[in-house]
């Protein structure tokens, strides 16, 4: 009995080491796939990485893109201050001329909503580094300025901007009161504001500044509904 378990001994023995054999086999095949897979990997790494760079480039053009401005958002900017000074002006004039309640409504309005958009223009140009007024870039505005001229009067204001009062209107709007002021300021701010909304348009158009062109459109729809509201007041007067 000795001699036949002696006998069978070493069979188990090769079978255990076949078995381990195998198993380092598959284990150092595992780790050769671990190994390309871990290549492989790095190289999606690379490739998710240009992903990423890629997606975020746009952005960063996009960002660029929205503090970009144009030509014409300056030139919107320089003529659209001085003519909503004016429209201050005119409005200052309603002080104690002015008889009608509605007129007297108007006013403050037109005050409330001009002036900040003042500053926030001249903010803008501050930011662009571009000069405030039109006239200190008169060789580049020429051919626009020229063009607009077309849609004003000829004002003595010589800028070319529709809607501007002359000084000679200015002096009759003055020179008026109560009913007949009321009535000459309705006239005057609707060929202001149809300036206005002209030179807004243009903008929306033309512009390239988000904030310029947002800004172009509250006063196309401000000044529109203004428009309308001194029209009605013309009827009645």
């Amino acid at each position: 009995m000795t001699a036949h378990n002696t006998a069978h001994h070493p069979a188990p023995r090769r079978r255990l080491r076949r078995r381990m054999a195998i198993v380092s086999t598959v284990a150092a095949g595992g780790l050769l796939l671990a190994a390309c897979g871990g290549d492989g990997m790095e190289g999606m790494d690379h490739g998710s990485g240009s992903s990423a760079s890629a997606t975020s480039t746009p952005t960063a053009g996009d960002d660029a893109a929205a503090g970009a401005f144009n030509d014409a958002d300056v030139t919107f900017a320089q003529m659209m201050i001085p003519h909503h000074e004016q429209a201050l002006e005119m409005s200052r004039l309603a002080d104690g001329r002015a008889s009608d309640a509605e007129v007297k409504t108007l006013v403050a309005d037109i005050e409330k909503a001009q002036d900040p958009e003042i500053q926030t223009m001249k903010s803008w140009l501050k930011a662009w580094g571009k000069p405030e007024s039109a006239q200190e870039s008169m060789p580049g505005m020429d051919h626009g300025s020229g063009g607009m001229d077309h849609g004003s009067d000829g004002t003595d204001q010589g800028s070319g901007m529709p809607g501007m009062m002359s000084e000679q209107d200015m002096q009759k709007l003055q020179a008026a009161k109560g009913t007949e002021f009321d009535r000459m300021f309705a006239e005057m701010m609707i060929e202001h504001h149809e300036g206005a909304i002209t030179m807004a348009e243009d903008e929306q158009k033309n512009g390239r500044d988000a904030a310029a062109k947002k800004l172009a459109a509250d006063v196309v729809k401000t000044q529109s509904a203004e428009v309308e509201k001194f029209k009605k007041i013309l009827d009645r007067l």
